[in-house]
């Protein structure tokens, strides 16, 4: 009997090592280290064709590459080109990288570059960049691997416009207008599943063409709209990592946080109040100073921002090549801001009673600072007798109805400003939606004619004289109300190691991040 309960618990002892050597075993063939992001909000696409908000932007940042990229310092460099020339000011060839898999199997070729921009330029896709890439006229497959773009007229900055995500040309004619959510790229992750408005995973790219796969198993994104519950699930390592996603004061929480890393670096980032000049009151230039006088930008900055931004007298920060610093400013004064309203007709009803001069409408999200902002710029607004009311929405309702004009006042920002082309695209009478980003409905033949000439000419002390400028007209035309630059700030947990702050903004280094072997918080 006791030999044969011996047997029993030897025989019981070797199936539970057993047992345990091959649950081992299986949990260590299953991906474990998948970096869990936040964003704010859900993406509107996965196609870099038709992506222009910032989610998108990011996500697709991992999926795709352009035929370059900006590296840290904001130098043009090659990303699936090898390298290329500029053959005259109208004729540039680029030299594609052999072997590049897209992950839906095919081999990159000059085809699929040229069948991406071609796309983008055609009304049947309606993407709005299209409008963007008009200096373009055609573009010439070479052979498999090079290409030959040739332009309308000379472009200065046409290096910044390749940074296009590259699509496969036959997956992407196969499944149509569903590329937004099946997408298929050359970058460090492909598209694994999507839970939508709640969550996006991606895995690695074993065949990533770059040297070194993502040390990681994957990402997953998820969609989490409140600060709060943002920064609960980051302390308690739910969230391993978030970028601009957080309020000054939950970032000075963070740093006491000892199992959290808090990054902070310059950005290029611009927060700007758009203006509908179209609207009867808002065309009214009076109007517009008025507002503009009656924002204390120095108050918001130190008490709602805790001096985390910079205040901006226009689009370009002051460290830019084409800054312009002699530009009309707007340091607030509301008895200047009331006289102005007078003289422009738009009297006092009551004085100091509840009586507003007239109403505007404040389109903003729910986002939690958003909702703040806009409750700060509202008192603000009745004390020079502009009375604000707050329209709140989600994202995509919000971002639809700036991008087609249906607004009267909003807030946003432009995202990884580099070239003063971009004066074109927010300013230009031709950019007025749906062809491109002029969603203000801004006309003024002067900037028309200077963003023409901005982005044909290649002297660089030309150019500066230019966008000189046209810093000077839009600062007292106030198409924008300028606001502020805003710093780059992430936060990580801890246990993750090998990422870098661009000062766009974007996730180039999260192919480079990995875990640390202790992932304990405590």
């Amino acid at each position: 009997m006791i030999k044969n309960t011996k047997l029993f618990f030897y025989i019981l002892i070797s199936f539970l090592i057993s047992l345990s050597i091959f649950s081992c075993n299986k949990k260590s063939s299953v991906k474990k280290d998948y970096l869990i992001v936040a964003f704010e909000s859900a993406p509107i696409t996965m196609d870099p064709r038709l992506a222009t908000d910032v989610q998108s932007s990011r996500l697709t940042e991992l999926l795709f590459n352009g035929l370059v990229k900006f590296d840290k310092n904001l130098r043009i460099v090659p990303d699936l080109c090898k390298n290329w020339e500029m053959i005259n000011d109208k004729t540039f060839r680029f030299y594609l990288r052999e072997g590049v898999k897209f992950h839906s199997g095919e081999i990159l070729t000059a085809d699929d570059v040229v069948y991406t921009f071609k796309t983008v330029m055609s009304e049947n896709l309606k993407s709005p960049l299209r409008g963007a890439y008009d200096f373009l006229d055609h573009i010439e497959a070479v052979d498999s691997h090079t290409v030959d773009f040739y332009l309308s007229y000379p472009y200065a900055p046409f290096l910044t416009a390749m940074t296009l995500g590259i699509v496969p040309k036959r997956y992407a004619e196969k499944v149509g207008e569903k590329f937004g959510e099946m997408p298929s790229g050359t970058g460090p992750f492909v598209f694994d599943s999507m839970k939508r408005e709640r969550e996006i995973k991606l895995k690695a790219n074993p065949d990533y063409f770059e040297e070194g796969t993502p040390k990681i198993d994957g990402i997953i994104v998820k969609i989490i709209r409140d600060e709060s519950v943002r920064a609960l699930q980051m302390e308690n390592g739910d969230i391993n990592f978030c970028e601009n996603a957080f309020s000054p004061d939950t970032l000075e929480r963070f740093r006491r946080n000892k199992n959290l890393i808090v990054l902070k670096d310059k950005g290029t980032d611009y927060y700007y109040l758009g203006i509908n000049m179209r609207d009867p009151i808002l065309r009214n230039l009076a109007v517009r100073r008025a507002i503009a006088y009656g924002i204390d930008r120095s108050s918001i900055i130190k008490n709602f921002e805790k001096n985390n931004v910079i205040i901006a007298k226009g689009l370009l920060p002051k460290d830019h090549w084409a800054y312009e610093d002699d530009v009309n400013v707007y340091e607030y004064n509301p008895l200047l801001a009331k006289k102005l309203l007078d003289e422009a007709g738009f009297t006092d009803p009551d004085g100091d009673g509840p009586k507003m001069r007239f109403n505007l409408t404040y389109k903003t999200t729910f986002e939690e600072r958003s909702r703040k902002f806009a409750e700060i710029f509202q008192e603000q607004m009745r004390k020079i007798g502009i009375g604000i009311n707050i329209k709140m929405y989600e994202w995509a309702t919000f971002y639809n109805d700036i991008k087609e004009g249906n607004f009267q006042l909003f807030r946003l920002k432009w995202v990884g400003v580099t070239d003063p082309d971009h004066y074109y695209e927010i300013f230009n009478s031709k950019r007025i939606p749906p062809v491109g980003k002029n969603r203000g409905f801004y006309s003024n033949p002067e900037i028309d004619r200077l963003t023409e000439e901005g982005r044909r000419t290649f002297d660089l002390k030309k150019r500066k004289t230019i966008y000189s400028k046209i810093q000077k007209i839009v600062a007292k035309e106030l198409p924008y109300i300028s606001l502020w630059h805003g710093m780059n700030n992430a936060v990580l947990t801890k246990n993750v190691k090998g990422f870098l702050l661009f000062p766009r903004g974007e996730f180039e280094s999260l192919k480079n991040v990995y875990f640390v072997k202790e992932k304990n918080f405590n």
